[in-house]
């Protein structure tokens, strides 16, 4: 609680060998890696137990290791974030209170508050899980030597975000999308018309340009995607979604429209239900669907599953 100012804050980024780790403090530090559920099969696993909130919205999984006293600092963000405690206790404190773009200390390279005012602690042990909203303060410290912190992201859609993405600006950048309320946890990967309606508050956007924008990847996505080694055929295999891919669909009537990587998928020749299985599901057997698997098997967007 007060001013963050006279903390040394300090940046270094990866990749790191293991002489570095061999020549940090014993206490104070904090390694955090990014995008985890792209390459480790059980954390992408997890993703499925948030699913009450829309796949859709998911940006990734970040994992943070903490030696005692190891922290990032007091910040907030614009995201719904769920923290998991894997392993090790961590001291999460919580405050709605200073969380102004203009309370961020100057020239440090982590978007760390100036003025940070506690207004809830909880000591978190495994197996606990924290929820953020967006624009709320925390400021997580390690307890011991074994903190890690899984920390599952999804992501609010600011204006500008959303005018940029039909090229057209806007002149309020603090304004963010703010989800309906959900009534459906069985369809992840579905768009309601309440999220097109809440869109559509900010800006006049239609439903497939909604549909487009938040299926969109990231760069380091792309660049995943483009590196990412297919391996022969299997048709007797089980079949997931690439981690990296985002998958939607929208239903209007009897007419489904699925969205892959920001583009419309053409899905014509292919059963209503099979494809609203596999977007929910994100996964397909390729001895039941054979042509709907070698159709996504060739568009580089599935992968096997062990």
């Amino acid at each position: 609680t007060g001013s963050t100012i006279d903390n040394q804050w300090s940046l270094t980024n990866g990749p790191f060998s293991e002489d570095t780790f061999s020549k940090l403090p014993e206490q104070d530090w904090t390694l955090l890696v990014q995008g985890v559920d792209r390459f480790v099969d059980e954390i992408y696993d997890l993703i499925k137990h948030f699913d009450f909130i829309p796949r859709w919205r998911f940006d990734d999984v970040m994992i943070s290791y903490a030696a005692k006293g190891g922290s990032v600092g007091p910040h907030f963000d614009y995201y719904d974030v769920f923290l998991l405690q894997g392993s090790g206790r961590r001291r999460w404190h919580i405050s709605s209170k200073h969380c102004e773009l203009d309370n961020y200390l100057d020239d440090v390279p982590l978007r760390i508050m100036n003025t940070f005012e506690a207004e809830h602690v909880w000591d978190v042990e495994p197996g606990d899980v924290l929820y953020v909203p967006p624009k709320v303060a925390h400021h997580g410290v390690s307890l011991d030597d074994e903190c890690t912190t899984l920390s599952f992201g999804y992501r609010a859609y600011s204006k500008q975000e959303l005018f940029e993405s039909i090229d057209q600006q806007s002149s309020d950048r603090n304004q963010y999308y703010q989800d309906p309320i959900w009534e459906n946890q069985n369809t992840p990967a579905l768009i309601p018309s309440s999220a097109i309606n809440q869109a559509q508050k900010i800006l006049n956007i239609n439903t497939e340009e909604f549909a487009c924008f938040v299926t969109q990847l990231d760069t380091l996505d792309v660049q995943l995607l483009q590196y990412f080694e297919v391996d022969e055929f299997d048709k007797n295999a089980h079949y997931q979604l690439h981690p990296s891919c985002k998958i939607a669909y929208l239903l209007e009537g009897e007419t489904l429209k699925v969205f892959i990587n920001g583009e419309q998928f053409d899905t014509q020749a292919f059963e209503t239900q099979t494809m609203v299985q596999f977007c929910n599901n994100r996964t397909i057997n390729a001895d039941q669907y054979p042509e709907l698997t070698i159709h996504l098997f060739k568009k580089n967007l599935v992968v096997i599953i062990d």
